[in-house]
């Protein structure tokens, strides 16, 4: 070890990450302490990574980080993640951003500060290319002079912050591909409850536990959209067709427009969504470079709407993983097999139900019988721990017909997944 280049020690102490463990790690030799001063580029404060943090007094705390901290000269990558602290005074925290700010890529940020202190102000106009931020306030956004020329990743969780200065912010990082939008507390500027986000590089968005009257998203490069847990009356994207991966989970909304080309989507996964078939098959029928197709807990607005086979077979002819959820309405089954259609690509399918019936076995061999290609088969099942005797021989039964149905498809891998 003592041969190794000082560089190269550096690199080691910064794959450890947790500040604890490199302090360990560096008190091995002098020549592993200079690699601690001079070539750590990563340095994780995380409170969930020893319980001691949780024992230091606020202060002992802020002036252990602080020293750490300035023992270093080049930090690329720092990450305060205090989420069980209590709050830390703005000045250490500044000096602490001040001090890294020109050398920093990467800024993982959770500390709750008092007063609150402007992040922008601190880390614009370098080079950073990772900014993510949780319980802080973000106010007066001014893009021409709070740039991100850097800046490729933006997240944010549980943040306050306008739905104006969330658009400014969107402005000012030019080059951003991936953000996050977590749990925000949105202000609204007027009286209407809506937000308008413009980007020209965003190709991934995420977005999680928000509530608004309208959204409208221009992106001409996005590729992957993902919402879950939203509310929303109107969500609108507008880009140039390049979408490939929709996800939507556990979403509200009653307008849902992902604009017309979607002639490259390659998955949808939908799950815990009401909507209108018609419309949203619409959206989707021209993908035919679809791959994935997960509708799961999807429930209709038409109680009559069914999905039959054909449609999917027709719209997706490279159709690999297919994902139903059993849904019995009337006596109707939601993902009807009257026709006798033949998926011919679908190498995986995943089945599951939401209320047991005896008729899912038959769903599944009629499935089964659809799939000439398939190699995988996964059995999703819900069942109720205050289960009673009916249900208890329903699920034996669907067990049993499924173990009966395999020993004809011998060369199916199965598997079982019940919760």
């Amino acid at each position: 070890m003592e041969h190794l280049p000082v560089e190269v020690i550096g690199n080691i102490l910064s794959r450890l990450g947790a500040a604890r463990d490199v302090v360990m790690a560096s008190t091995t030799c002098r020549k592993w302490r200079e690699a601690w001063k001079n070539h750590l580029h990563t340095l994780v404060f995380n409170s969930n990574d020893w319980s001691v943090y949780h024992d230091l007094s606020t202060s002992r705390l802020e002036i252990l980080i602080t020293q750490m901290i300035f023992e270093t000269t080049g930090l690329q990558c720092l990450s305060i993640i205090m989420d069980d602290v209590d709050e830390f005074s703005a000045a250490p925290v500044i000096a602490w951003l001040m001090y890294t700010r020109e050398t920093l890529r990467q800024l993982h940020y959770n500390v709750r500060t008092t007063p609150n202190i402007n992040i922008l102000d601190k880390c614009s106009r370098q080079k950073l290319e990772v900014l993510s931020l949780a319980h802080n306030s973000i106010t007066g956004v001014e893009p021409s002079y709070q740039k991100f020329p850097c800046l490729k990743s933006l997240s944010l969780s549980y943040v306050s912050i306008s739905a104006l200065d969330l658009s400014l912010l969107l402005t000012a990082c030019p080059k951003v591909e991936v953000m996050s939008l977590m749990n925000l507390d949105i202000a609204m500027s007027d009286a209407q409850n809506t937000m308008e986000l413009t980007s020209a590089s965003l190709r991934d968005i995420y977005v999680e536990a928000i509530s608004l009257d309208k959204c409208t998203l221009e992106a001409d490069c996005l590729e992957k959209l993902h919402l879950k847990d939203c509310t929303l009356e109107v969500f609108e994207l507008i880009s140039k067709g390049t979408l490939k991966y929709l996800r939507i989970d556990d979403v509200s909304v009653i307008q849902l427009d992902i604009g017309e080309g979607t002639e490259n989507l390659e998955v949808v996964d939908v799950s815990n969504f009401t909507i209108m078939w018609p419309k949203f098959h619409q959206m989707i029928s021209r993908s035919s470079k679809l791959r994935k197709l997960r509708l799961w807990g999807v429930v209709f607005d038409d109680e009559d709407e069914v999905v039959d086979l054909d449609t999917i077979s027709d719209c997706f002819p490279v159709l690999s993983h297919l994902s139903l959820c059993y849904e019995l309405r009337d006596g109707t089954v939601q993902y009807g097999l009257q026709c006798s259609s033949q998926l011919e690509n679908v190498v995986v399918l995943e089945l599951g139900w939401t209320v047991l019936s005896d008729l899912f076995s038959q769903w599944v061999a009629g499935l089964l019988a659809r799939c000439p290609k398939l190699r995988r088969l996964v059995i999703y099942g819900v069942v109720c721990e205050s289960k009673t005797r009916e249900e208890c021989q329903t699920l034996a039964n669907i067990t049993s017909s499924i173990v009966r149905l395999m020993r004809k498809y011998m060369h199916v891998d199965v598997h079982f997944e019940y919760e």
